[in-house]
This record gives structure tokens, C-alpha cells and sequence, in this order.
């Protein structure tokens, strides 16, 4: 894995975690009683639902998270706009339709046309990545948004640094057909990132769904195939479920955003597996530009 740009960018983010810029940054996020709005694409998208769901719950204030291309006129206090490009056609789009009253971009460069559509840009270029799938800016993005709430950090940090997100072992993933990723709260945003990184990096079929949902519909397409990797604290109730119906259960009890990184280190071996280029996936590029917009 170490020898790929996107495996070197994953190993290194425990020591990216921890620049102080990360601090420093989120000091500049709004504070509790703040309505807030948290739009991206993608990987993005699923920062935003982690985050909105983490402050909301924890009494910061009414959070909203939504696909940029979805994102009402609603009159938040304030719309974080989370892109590592800063050139998203989607998010530019809904920034200038939005009725904020103050807007904040969160993005790995100075360049581009974000900057003139916000109010103030949170810059992350200690995370920026060569490789085009999204792994330690993601991260990034979700430790800063998260710090700004209270979030203990240190805990996330230690547990990667110390490999407690527990590396399925490689005889299960190799006779894997289906991989399902499920959260509890908060974690469902990292369970969608966790399933969106093997489909991009190794093309794997993947899906991903809030823990109390699994067993209203999708555990019927579980086998003896399937691995269910479950974020979050651990549901005894729906382990015992999927394991009924044949799956084999992986429910690592650490930091979810250090679990969240071993599913990095997955898509990575996969895509070797498969003959899969995990740096340049097929049918990607590092941001989605579009010709024109529909949008008003």
C-alpha cells in the first residue's frame, strides 16, 4: 500500500491530524446556537451528514447537511461548503443561490473561483493529495469540522496511529463478494464515505445504510459472502441478525475515523487485488466540472 500515492497520503494522516493549523482553523467555524448548513459533493457530502449529525446531537444547534446540487435557499446563519478543489460546479452553484447570511468554504487551495463566492476560506493545504480519490482531506476536513463541537480528536489520532481500527484480516476480504457499511448517529456519514471508497478504488460492490435500517430490507441480499462493517457502538441485536443470515460481522470498538481509514487501507488492497489503479479510479477526475449548469 505505502508504495501508492493514495497509501502514502492514508498513512500519513494521524501526523496531519495534528498540525495547528487544524485548531487554529476551526476557532473560525460557528459556535453553538448557530443554524447551520453543511453542503459537498461525494466523499464532501459525507463529511458534511457527519458533522451536522455530531453537532447537532452533542446541543450545538439545528444542523442541515445536503448534496450541493440539492441545497435549499435556506436562510442559515451560516452554509459550510466543503470542496478540496475549490472548482465543483455544484457547490459554486449553490453558494451563489444561497441565502446565508455568512458563508465559509473549507478546500485545500487559495486558487480558484470559490474564494469569490464566500465569505471566508478555510484553507487545508497541509491535506491536499495527489491522488484523485479523497483520503486524508476528508479526514482533514471532518477532525477540523469536528473539533470546532467538542469532538475529542486525540482519540481518533491515537487509535489510527496504534492500528486499533482493526485491518480485516486478508482471508475474508479476498472471498468477500458484498461489503455493507452501517453507522449509529453520527457514523452513518463515515459508513457512506467507507462504502463510496471501495467502489471507487477498487470498483467493489458496496452499499451502506444507518445501523437500525439494515434489517428492513437489505440484510436480504446477505450470504455467506458479505462482510458487515459496522461504525459506531456496536448493535449486539443486529450483529446477531447478520450473522444469522451468513455474514461475517466487523465492528471494530475504536475511534470510527480510525476504522474509517482501515476501510482506506481496504480499498486499497482490493483494487491490487483486481487490477485496479486505486490513484486514478475509472471514469473519475479530481473534481467535477460541468460545461453549464440548469440551475437559476
Amino acid at each position: 500500500m505505502g508504495t501508492s500515492k493514495a497509501g502514502q497520503e492514508i498513512n500519513s494522516q494521524p501526523g496531519v491530524w495534528t498540525n495547528h493549523m487544524v485548531a487554529e482553523l476551526a476557532q473560525q467555524l460557528p459556535r453553538s446556537g448557530c443554524l447551520v448548513g453543511a453542503i459537498g459533493c461525494g466523499t464532501s457530502l459525507y463529511v458534511a451528514q457527519s458533522y451536522a449529525s455530531w453537532r447537532e446531537s452533542q446541543g450545538h444547534g439545528q444542523t442541515d447537511a445536503y448534496p450541493a446540487s440539492l441545497a435549499p435557499r435556506r436562510e442559515w446563519d451560516c452554509l459550510i461548503a466543503i470542496s478540496r478543489s475549490g472548482t465543483t460546479t455544484e457547490v459554486l452553484d449553490a453558494l451563489r443561490r444561497s441565502r446565508a447570511a455568512a458563508k465559509i468554504a473549507i478546500t485545500a487551495g487559495q486558487e480558484g473561483p470559490l474564494a469569490s463566492v464566500v465569505d471566508e476560506m478555510l484553507v487545508l493545504p497541509f491535506a491536499d493529495e495527489e491522488s484523485v480519490v479523497q483520503t486524508r482531506f476528508a479526514t482533514t476536513a471532518l477532525i477540523t469540522l469536528l473539533t470546532s463541537v467538542g469532538y475529542n480528536v486525540q482519540a481518533a489520532v491515537a487509535d489510527t496511529a496504534a492500528g486499533a481500527g482493526a485491518d480485516l484480516d486478508r482471508r475474508v476480504w479476498q472471498s468477500a463478494r458484498q461489503f455493507v457499511f452501517v453507522g449509529v448517529g453520527w457514523t452513518f456519514g463515515i459508513a457512506n464515505e467507507a462504502a463510496l471508497k471501495l467502489r471507487e478504488m477498487a470498483g467493489h460492490w458496496s452499499e451502506s445504510y444507518p445501523a437500525m435500517e439494515y434489517r428492513h430490507g437489505p440484510i436480504s441480499a446477505t450470504d455467506s459472502a458479505t462482510v458487515l462493517w459496522g461504525f459506531g457502538p456496536r448493535d449486539e441485536a443486529l450483529v446477531a441478525s447478520a450473522r444469522a443470515a451468513g455474514a461475517f460481522v466487523h465492528w471494530p470498538e475504536c475511534d470510527p475515523v480510525a476504522s474509517l481509514v482501515s476501510v482506506q487501507r481496504l480499498g486499497i488492497a482490493l483494487a491490487d487485488q483486481r487490477g485496479y489503479d486505486a490513484d486514478a479510479p475509472r471514469h473519475l477526475t479530481r473534481s467535477v466540472v460541468l460545461a453549464s449548469s440548469n440551475e437559476s
